[in-house]
């Protein structure tokens, strides 16, 4: 029976010191310390568009090819469109035929036709004045007189008829020509419409369409940017207010593993996105990797502000954002300063020699 009362005190005492041997212990350091904001993000090559047809219809040609060397306004695709170019065909031909020079010869006609009527109406006054001096002298019959008044009248109406027909002519046919020369022009836009050009000098990223297939204005085409890269930043909401321009930026990629890069904030986007409730940020690199493709991942801590020797403790010792377990496993209450997933900045509650241990999570 005692035997047995030893067996269990002594397992007792060595589970106890089994426990304590097994957990973690630490001392505070003095060390460097960052606050930082939490970013996802991904890299984007600079001015980067997707590039969209205006005017359905097939592919025909592909000029470009993937990872070219481009400059702005060089041709990227064509696109056929048999409407497009009939429209044009017709506007051309209907601006060609409205055009006001080659219509000038209708004008002169109705130019000549005041000329003669101007001609009989002059005729027409001078005989209705000479009856008018011929009836004051009592010669002549009044039925003369008045077959001279309306031969008189009705040459002045037809005078002023022509003059009105060649003005109306020569606003029909002014009008005629804009307006057909401007259908002209619309047509020839959609026309062009149909050879889709570069909007910046840079490279050729992605192609998305292949030469028969129907390009439409809702789907891409490619994925065109400049040589340079930058990095957009998503920001929750609630952090949004700390981060600034200028602020540096420490840069993680799956594509370059353990290293990171630097950068710096230099916009931020105003508008919230409803859905994901985040905020656009864009920052450069001041540290260029090697090689960067558009659309890259990566995860960002955006530094808000820093302190240099301070008394720090890995932030998994912290019990609660107040609180330690000193070795002892007594719960010590402390004042936490700065903080950042790695190190947690101590202002007070306990010193350099302080001995505390890891809390069971």
């Amino acid at each position: 029976m005692k035997i047995r009362i030893w067996i269990i005190i002594f397992s007792s005492i060595f589970l106890f010191f089994s426990c304590n041997r097994n957990k973690e212990t630490i001392t505070p350091e003095i060390k460097n310390i960052t606050e930082s904001v939490y970013a996802s993000g991904i890299v984007l090559s600079k001015n980067q568009y997707e590039v969209y047809t205006k005017v359905n219809g097939i592919v025909d040609e592909i000029v470009i090819k993937e990872g070219a060397q481009i400059e702005k306004d060089d041709l990227l695709f064509k696109i056929e469109n048999e409407n497009s170019k009939l429209s044009a065909d017709n506007a051309r031909l209907i601006a060609a035929a409205n055009d006001y020079t080659e219509n000038l010869e209708k004008l002169d006609d109705a130019r000549h036709s005041i000329k003669l009527y101007h001609k009989r109406f002059l005729n027409d006054s001078l005989m209705y004045e000479r009856q008018k001096n011929l009836w004051k002298q009592n010669i002549g019959s009044k039925m003369e007189l008045e077959q001279r008044e309306i031969s008189f009248e009705k040459s002045k109406l037809n005078l002023n008829q022509a003059k009105s027909v060649f003005e109306d002519l020569q606003r029909q046919l002014d009008l005629a020509s804009k307006q057909s020369k401007n259908n002209l022009k619309i047509a020839q836009t959609l026309e062009k419409d149909l050879e889709i050009r570069s909007a910046v000098d840079g490279i050729v990223y992605k192609i998305n369409i292949e030469e028969g297939e129907l390009a439409t204005a809702n789907k891409p085409l490619a994925v065109i940017g400049e040589k340079e890269f930058i990095i957009e930043l998503d920001i929750d909401e609630l952090d949004i207010v700390k981060i600034e321009q200028g602020q540096k930026v420490f840069v993680r990629m799956d594509s370059y593993k353990s290293r990171v890069f630097e950068a710096v904030i230099t916009d931020i986007y105003p508008m919230m996105n409803d859905r994901t409730r985040t905020l656009k940020v864009q920052a450069v690199f001041t540290q260029i990797p090697e090689v960067l493709y558009p659309n890259l991942t990566l995860e960002a801590n955006i530094v808000i502000n820093e302190k240099q020797d301070v008394l720090t403790i890995p932030t998994r010792f912290l019990l609660t954002d107040s609180t330690v377990m000193l070795k002892d496993e007594s719960i010590k209450k402390v004042k936490i300063g700065l903080s950042d997933y790695n190190l947690t900045e101590i202002k007070s509650g306990i010193n350099i020699n302080s001995k505390i241990i890891k809390p069971k999570k």
